[in-house]
């Protein structure tokens, strides 16, 4: 089933030169800033401390690989007025290579998960070293936002008289909206995954292993300049219904519905995409479970335009019971959207899970849509899903690997063989 397809390719290529403009990164480091400190300053606060590695490079611009994530051992501070400060494993190596930053960056204090005593008081030090920096900003006696961080880092701030509060709301509210520059790289990591999708067809045949094809994906994403795969979801035959979020080793077999979410980031800006495919010719049940999918999806993309709520695009998806599970809890995920940009899961949720949420649409806003839809005889399911970016009047989409039909993989006389 065809919708109403307005789609949108990268404009530039990805390398930057002196013969035509592309990325203005330098542009991309200022508005994030300046969008960032607009949030800190609605909400009331002084500053927002960040501990979630994309909240610090959203801040500062700054990167140090995927190694740190989750440590808890790298933070930066956005004040509502100022340059931002950032406290990095490697200072030195920061200075040369983020020169924007350079002035604004020290060695950071960490209890390293915990893995250091606590009767070391690091988490004392480090309350110390935030406070010094909070009077001279002058701006100690406000409340400073933070996004997640641990338990005894927090209470130690509190023991230094600093009141803290809630950061993440802020920071969400600065990235909601993404700037042309943003826009322009949530395309291009897109266009990765459509060719990741060209191996991926080439290589469905029987005797494939799921996990073969998440090598693959792998392989190829790195190879054009990824810098993370966070996930490959890879699922065939009955592996798929219900979904079970994970790929194994199973191998494909001729009949199997296969389908794959490609989650990776370029220059930090992520994708979560699926798409679905059959090794071999789909029999009349899987046809209609991707027809369904396909109409579920497609009445929810005739949807966007701003003004329009996440309840009311939520409300154009079938309840849980009508694709076969008990509640909207355990069908969470299936019927589904969330905003893409550093991070997955950004605003909106889209979800008939979590009612009330009458924030309208805005434009420049992008976000996933996904649909899932089991084959009646139970030998698989359809997954589909397409990233789109709210314009003036309605949306465009920005996946373009072909999900209007269900691709036909691996045997002789296949679409692609």
């Amino acid at each position: 089933m065809k919708y109403n397809r307005k789609q949108a390719t990268a404009s530039w290529g990805m390398m930057a030169k002196d013969w035509e403009q592309g990325i203005d990164y330098a542009r991309l480091h200022k508005e994030r800033v300046k969008r960032a400190q607009e949030a800190i300053r609605h909400a009331g606060l002084g500053a927002v401390l960040a501990f979630n590695f994309d909240n610090i490079r959203y801040i500062t611009g700054t990167h140090i690989g995927e190694w740190a994530r989750d440590k808890f051992m790298r933070y930066a501070l956005c004040p509502v007025v100022g340059e931002p400060m950032l406290w990095d494993p490697a200072p030195p190596a920061k200075r040369i290579s983020s020169p924007w930053i350079a002035d604004n960056v020290a060695a950071p204090i960490s209890t390293m998960q915990g893995g250091l005593p606590l009767q070391l008081n690091i988490q004392g030090d480090f309350a110390k070293q935030i406070k010094k920096v909070l009077m001279k900003l002058g701006i100690d006696k406000e409340p400073i936002g933070i996004d997640l961080m641990e338990l005894p880092m927090l209470r130690a701030l509190e023991k230094e008289g600093i009141e803290v509060v809630d950061g993440q709301q802020a920071m969400l509210d600065a990235r909601e909206v993404k700037t042309p520059d943003e826009i322009e790289l949530l395309k291009m990591a897109c266009a990765m995954v459509d060719a990741t999708y060209v191996d991926i067809a080439r290589a469905i045949r029987p005797g494939t292993r799921e996990n073969e094809l998440v090598a693959i994906a792998n392989d190829r994403l790195f190879r054009m300049g990824s810098e993370r795969v966070e996930c490959v979801n890879s699922v065939s035959g009955q592996r798929g219904r219900p979904h079970s979020h994970t790929f194994s080793d199973r191998m494909i077999q001729p009949g199997d519905m296969v389908f794959l979410d490609i989650m990776h980031s370029f220059n930090g800006y992520r994708t979560c995409y699926y798409r679905t495919f059959i090794c071999g010719e789909p029999n009349k049940y899987q046809i209609d479970a991707y027809e369904t999918a396909s109409k579920w999806i497609s009445a929810s993309i005739d949807l966007i335009r701003p003004g329009i709520t996440p309840d009311q695009v939520a409300q154009v998806w079938p309840d849980a019971q009508e694709f076969g599970y008990r509640d909207e809890a355990e069908a969470f995920l299936l019927q589904y959207g969330h905003g893409v940009g550093l991070s997955l899961w950004e605003r909106p949720i889209i979800s008939k899970r979590y009612t009330g949420q009458n924030t309208p649409l805005k434009e420049g806003m992008v976000f996933a849509l996904e649909t899932w839809k089991g084959a009646e005889d139970g030998s698989g399911a359809a997954r589909i899903e397409e990233e789109v970016v709210v314009t003036k009047d309605g949306c465009q989409i920005i996946t373009n690997f072909p999900s209007d039909r269900l691709i036909s993989c691996g045997l002789p006389g296949c679409e692609v063989f």
